[in-house]
Order: structure tokens, then sequence, then C-alpha cells
């Protein structure tokens, strides 16, 4: 049974990887400082292949322990939130990121000049770093290509990506790298750090749109509150279907040392997400009434990936229709909502 370290492993994305890892037979290790929602319970806590180390990942020495007999190590520890989050962190992101980052792959180092099984490391990116591109869809490769992005945010996904190509330069450090686009599925909560912000009549966390635009719904917004203009376009992708295609890649020969956008096919705009959870919510023939508010500096216009390549050589698609992901999500966010979660 191999061994795979998960740091973040208590995160929204994280939570989906290691279900994922678990059902494929894996050994898991999962580590977590909880620094974010502060302690949470998870549905494998007590699945006997499953392990959680309380600890932060900025501890080299602890890192370097639990990889030394390790077969992968996804590193996905990271400040990570909505639109409005990483403007109000924004030097936080960065700093805080780049430590996190850097203490990851100098335990990886370590654990594998010692001569430890570790055969890979699979670091988590982000559609970020196309944030300034001026070509659609996005295609691997265009993050050297295009001006480097705007918010410190993408600009520090776009430096892990600097760091696991240059640890393999070096160090010889295999490594594969994966870019998620817009992540929606359930675990998403108010964040111990999360200062609110106002949208028309309800204060919400700084989350991601698709559990913002829903609660705002089930909370009675009428006419309803979205950022700019509403034709951003966007390619939501289910967190399950992102952890299958991250947990694909760690045993397929096409992905040692290279990279993948990881999301579906599908790009809708902020209107029309905001008009398909309105009818979920309120159902069919119910009039929509949106106001636009002032958007933030660095929202992203479009965020098309070129999913082609995770196909080609992966044989990876992601299959989860929005309207299917909204099914799930919806009924959690209500009972987060009612449990003040959210």
């Amino acid at each position: 049974m191999k061994k795979v370290v998960v740091t973040g492993s208590a995160g929204f994305i994280g939570g989906y990887i290691v279900e994922e890892l678990l059902s494929k037979g894996y050994q898991v290790v999962g580590v977590d400082n909880f620094s974010k929602y502060g302690p949470v319970t998870k549905s494998y806590d007590s699945n006997p292949n499953y392990e959680l180390v309380v600890g932060d990942v900025q501890d080299v020495e602890l890192m370097t322990r639990l990889l030394s007999d390790a077969d992968h190590f996804i590193a996905g520890a990271a400040l990570i939130g909505g639109i409005s989050y990483f403007h109000t962190y924004a030097y936080d992101l960065l700093a805080q990121n780049e430590r996190i980052i850097a203490s990851s792959v100098d335990a990886a180092i370590a654990a594998k000049k010692a001569g430890g099984r570790l055969e890979k490391v699979t670091y988590m990116s982000s559609s970020m770093v196309f944030e300034s591109t001026d070509r659609w869809p996005s295609k691997e490769g265009d993050e050297r290509i295009v001006p480097p992005p705007l918010s410190s945010y993408g600009f520090q996904k776009l430096a892990v990506e600097y760091f696991a190509i240059a640890a393999w330069d070096q160090y010889k450090l295999p490594y594969t790298i994966l870019r998620p686009f817009n992540c929606v599925g359930i675990g998403e909560r108010r964040a111990l750090g999360d200062v609110e912000i106002h949208s028309g009549n309800v204060a919400l966390a700084m989350s991601h749109v698709v559990p913002d635009l829903v609660q705002k719904i089930l909370k009675g917004q009428d006419p309803l509150h979205i950022l700019g203009g509403g034709d951003q376009v966007r390619h939501y992708t289910y967190g399950g279907d992102l952890a299958r295609g991250i947990v694909l890649s760690l045993e397929h020969p096409a992905a040692l040392n290279n990279d993948f956008n990881i999301s579906t096919a599908d790009g809708h705009t902020v209107t029309e997400l905001a008009g398909i959870i309105w009818e979920k919510i309120k159902g069919p023939g119910v009039p929509l009434h949106l106001v636009h508010d002032d958007g933030f500096e660095h929202d992203v216009q479009k965020r098309i990936p070129d999913v082609s390549k995770a196909k080609d050589l992966l044989d990876f698609e992601a299959t989860t229709r929005l309207e299917d992901m909204l099914d799930e999500v919806i009924p959690w966010i209500q009972n987060a909502i009612a449990e003040g979660t959210i």
C-alpha cells in the first residue's frame, strides 16, 4: 500500500483529495494546523488508512520525518479564498504562501537526499497564473509567455510552479503541476480570519462566488447583487472531479515532470450562474432581478482553460454538470446557514 502525505488535508479541496485517495487504496497522512477554519471533523477521520497530523507545514523537521517513508507528497497547504479574500490579505497570501511552499520543498528535498522512497511532489497551482493572459483558451505553457499575474495571489501561485521546476533542475526532485479551475463543492465555511463583506442587505464571508450567491438567495435577497457586469466567464469544476484528476496523475507516467489544467470544459458567465442557482432555489418562472455592484480590481474577466492536454495524456475529463454540483451544494449551504458555520 503506497503512502501519500497531503498538506492542507482539512481544507476545502483537501477533503476531496483525501476521500479519493482512500477510495483508491492509498495510505494517507494528512497534515493541517487548522489555521483557516479551526478544528473540523471529516467523514474519513476514523478510517484505518488515514492519519491526521496536527502541525505546521512550515516545520521542516516535522515534514521531513513524515516524508521519509512516503511514496507521494501532495503539496496542497496554502492560504486561499475568494476574490475578496485575496484583496483583503494581499500581503499575507504572498508572504505566508511563499514560506509554506519553500518549507514543503525543503522537506521533500531533504527526504529524497536521505534515501527515502519519495517518487515525486504534486504541486497545487491555480488558474490565476493566467490572470494577465490575452489569449483563450489558456493552455499549458502560456503562463511563461503571457505577462505575469497582477494580484499577489496569482503571482505567488506562479512562483509555486517555479519552485517545482527549480527543485527538479537542481535536485532532480520529480514533480507534477496541477492547475484547478474554480472548484465547487461542499466543505467551505466561514474562516477564522474572515472579514464580513456587505453585498446589498446580506453580510458575506470572503468565500467563492457559488456559496456567496447561494446564501444570498437563501437569505431572501431580491434583487440579487453580483460583482461587476456579470459577463465574467468561469469554468466551475466539481471538487470530486478535481480530486479524481489529481489522484490519477500520481501514478500516471505522462504526468511525470509535466503540468496540466484540471477543469471542466464547460464555461458559464456569472449572470448565467446566478440564473441557474436562482431557479434551483426559487423554482421555474420566478423572475430574477440583478444589481451590479462595483467589481474588484483583479476580478479576471475570463478564465477559460484548454483541457485537451489532460484528456489526451491522462485520459481525464471533468464530467460533473454545474446543475448537478448545485444539487449537492445548495442543501449543504442551507444546513450550514442554519448551524451558523457559513
